[in-house]
């Protein structure tokens, strides 16, 4: 049987301290191409696979523009490296030269005015990590958006994709703190983009997904007054089958209740086995206040006779909450060797059709259908809710941005994810196909959806209306716009479709 620790202890095929202190490696193995895996035989060549042939190590305005020069006049692949936390291959590319911006690591805490906005900001370089935006914003007496991963660049793709985590059902989403980024865009030219400069390409670079418009070198975001923050956690186990399933619905039931509560955000998982809720965030709110929304859910679980661990806490600042329920700071405990779907799960579904959903998690975690080298290899579902409409934000409307409207109208993220043995390319090729098979059936349920593109499937085929929506067509143009010459290229990504990955790696454009 799974237990809570197989979520919270799963080993690592390669640590993301070495990806993201590393100017080409990336995080997930799967787009290193197994090409020099340590699991082979030790007479096995090695070689660099998809990973970038050369890189700059971006200190300046003039390192990407003297990068983007080279790759347009030699007919370079060109890719853009922060961290490396992607799992859709955009930050790595056989044969490219890549721009690495880790290591501009500005950060300043300052009054913002704005026509929009007066208040605290930060300004943050590209290669700032969550943690250390986090503790930044704590030692000014504040907080800031970020997401769950510690590790995660802020300013780099995870912003530019729209930027989940603990804060959002406060403040919105990450893109909803945005109020200006410096960029060096596809053609050279070094500019700042906000709602009253270069408003399009602030609109694209705001949830439209990154590395697509510009390289951005800095973002300046919202900053927040800082105060207590309510948490909890939650585990209990599958000893009873109908017990567990009913369980589950009542939980999702509950999502409901939190959805009118200003400022909650859950992020749980589970499998057959288990359910974990990782986290319940409630900032500006104390532990009682918390406890009294998730307290007849979890006497729910007694008369079910389920037995379960629950814990409430008061943390003093948001950046104690976030230490408190993320272990291991500022590495964290985050799976690499994993594969990525998921859906958007509307407030209708859950309300409407809560025994199809049911139904469909069920047939997921279970394996149902699985067969060949994907059997054996368990698929979690974890969730992420949070009310991030406009109107709970509190975003100006003058500073719009292009998150994917599926979100708005979202109860939460669904996301699922399965380890693989990184030397069977078999085993990964089956999860992938058993995946884009689970990732239908969610579809089936959920018409006119989408999904987050930070934590997608590379091969949707539908990826362009699953990821952007009604947006897409006019980011592509404000991508031609700023890109003409098309250097930018990630899969799943805006304009890709022009493109086509060879056999031997190489990036053609499609005739």
């Amino acid at each position: 049987m799974l237990t809570e620790d197989y979520f919270r202890d799963l080993s690592l095929s390669r640590t993301q301290k070495g990806s993201f202190q590393d100017p080409v490696n990336v995080m997930s193995p799967y787009w290193l191409n197994n090409s020099c895996s340590p699991f082979t035989p030790p007479n096995a060549s090695c070689v660099l696979g998809n990973m970038a042939s050369y890189a700059i190590n971006v200190s300046t305005a003039a390192d990407v523009v003297a990068g983007l020069g080279f790759a347009r006049k030699h007919n370079v692949r060109l890719t853009i490296k922060n961290t490396g936390h992607d799992f859709l291959g955009r930050s790595a590319g056989r044969g490219s030269l890549a721009l690495w911006t880790h290591n501009l690591k500005s950060i300043s805490l300052h009054n913002y005015s704005s026509e929009h906005y007066n208040g605290p900001a930060m300004t943050l370089g590209a290669g700032v990590q969550a943690y250390e935006a986090s503790s930044t914003a704590a030692a000014g007496g504040l907080r800031v958006t970020g997401g769950f991963c510690p590790t995660v660049g802020l300013a780099g793709g995870y912003v530019q994709g729209g930027g989940h985590g603990p804060l959002e059902g406060k403040y919105g989403l990450a893109a909803d703190n945005t109020l200006e980024f410096e960029v060096v865009t596809g053609d050279g030219r070094h500019m700042v983009a906000s709602p009253v400069q270069n408003a399009d390409l602030f609109w694209a670079l705001n949830g439209g997904g990154g590395g697509t418009y510009a390289v951005v070198l800095s973002q300046t975001t919202r900053a927040h007054r800082d105060g207590v923050v309510a948490g909890a956690s939650l585990t209990f186990n599958n000893t009873d089958a109908d017990a567990y399933w009913a369980a589950l619905g009542a939980w999702q039931a509950l999502l409901l209740d939190l959805d009118s509560v200003p400022g909650a955000n859950t992020f749980w998982g589970m499998t057959e086995d288990v359910f974990v809720l990782y986290s319940a965030t409630l900032p500006d709110a104390n532990a009682t206040t918390l406890a009294a929304v998730l307290d007849p859910f979890v006497r729910r679980l007694a008369e079910l006779g389920l037995p379960h661990t629950y814990k409430t806490t008061d943390s003093p600042t948001y950046h104690e909450h976030f230490a408190r329920y993320t272990p291991d700071l500022p590495f964290g405990r985050y799976p690499t060797n994993t594969l990525l779907g998921g859906r958007l799960v509307p407030r209708s579904v859950v309300r409407d059709r809560l025994p199809a959903l049911l139904a469909a998690l069920r047939n997921i975690t279970s394996g149902a259908g699985v067969t060949g080298p994907a059997v054996g290899y368990p698929f979690r579902v974890n969730g992420i809710a949070s009310d991030v409409r406009r109107a709970r934000a509190g975003t100006t409307p003058g500073a719009s941005n292009s998150v994917n409207p599926a979100w708005r109208e979202s109860l939460y993220w669904l996301n699922m994810d399965v380890s693989y043995d990184p030397s069977r390319l078999d085993v990964v090729h089956a999860l992938q196909a058993q995946m884009n098979a689970n990732q239908d059936l969610l579809k089936a349920l959920t018409p006119g959806s989408g999904a987050y593109v930070n934590e997608a499937t590379f091969d949707n085929p539908s990826w362009a209306r699953d990821y952007f929506g009604p947006n897409y067509a006019r980011l592509l143009e404000i991508k031609d716009r700023y890109d003409p010459d098309q250097l930018f290229y990630g899969p799943a990504s805006v304009g890709s479709h022009r493109w086509k990955v060879a056999q031997d790696g190489r990036l053609c454009r499609r005739l």
